[in-house]
This record gives structure tokens, sequence and C-alpha cells, in this order.
């Protein structure tokens, strides 16, 4: 399984960004996707995770309502849509594909992308 991430940028505070997760070697919608990120000095976090059906989504409570988490399985593509962006969104942004156990947790995850930089200044 290999897992792309892109679409990571700078943008201003209260801008918006679009993440993209390209997978090949797996059938896409036989699994979850989930996203993380980390910042410098930091843990990975939790951000987001679909399960194969979209009505399925998780989200950490800091991006609630902010972060939306979608998925193009014909396209083997999973989104991050990023709006009302904040400093403290600054992080290496991973996508990885689920194996077992709770969403929000790293260890869950057994396929993980090469990351892309978000940076949010103001």
């Amino acid at each position: 399984v290999q897992l792309q991430a892109s679409g990571g940028g700078l943008v201003r505070t209260g801008g918006s960004l679009r993440l993209s997760c390209a997978a090949s070697g797996v059938r896409f919608d036989d699994h979850a996707i989930g996203w993380f990120r980390q910042a410098p000095g930091k843990e990975r976090e939790f951000v987001a995770a679909s399960r194969r059906s979209i009505s399925n989504t998780f989200y950490a409570e800091s991006v609630k309502g902010r972060f939306t988490i979608s998925r193009d399985n014909a396209k083997n593509t999973v989104y991050l849509q990023m709006n009302s962006l904040k400093s403290e969104d600054t992080a290496v942004y991973y996508c990885a594909q689920y194996s077992s156990g709770s969403y929000d947790r790293v260890e869950s995850y057994d396929s993980w992308g090469q990351g892309t930089q978000v940076t949010v200044s103001s």
C-alpha cells in the first residue's frame, strides 16, 4: 500500500486548503483512512477519519466545524477540506490506512503517507 498526501502550503489565518490522499496498491473502499498531524516538538495527533461509508466520519474536537473529510472511492482518494485555518493548525499532515482499534490513535493505523506541510500565518 502506498499513500501520497498532497495539497499543503502556506495560507493566511482564516484561509482554506484542501489536502488529498491518493492510495495505490489497495482496494480503497475496503479501508478506513485517517488524517493526522504533527507540529514541531509535538506528538502526532488525530485530525479526522473516514470509514468506508462517508456517513461514518470522526473528527478531533479542535477541528470540528472547520475541517471536512470526504472520499472518492472511484479515484482512490480521500480529501481533507480545511477552512477557517488557525496558526495552531500549522503542522505536517499525514494520511494513513486504518488497521484496528480506536480511530483516533496512531497505533491503529498501519500504512502512512509521507506527509504534506501546512503553514498558517497571520
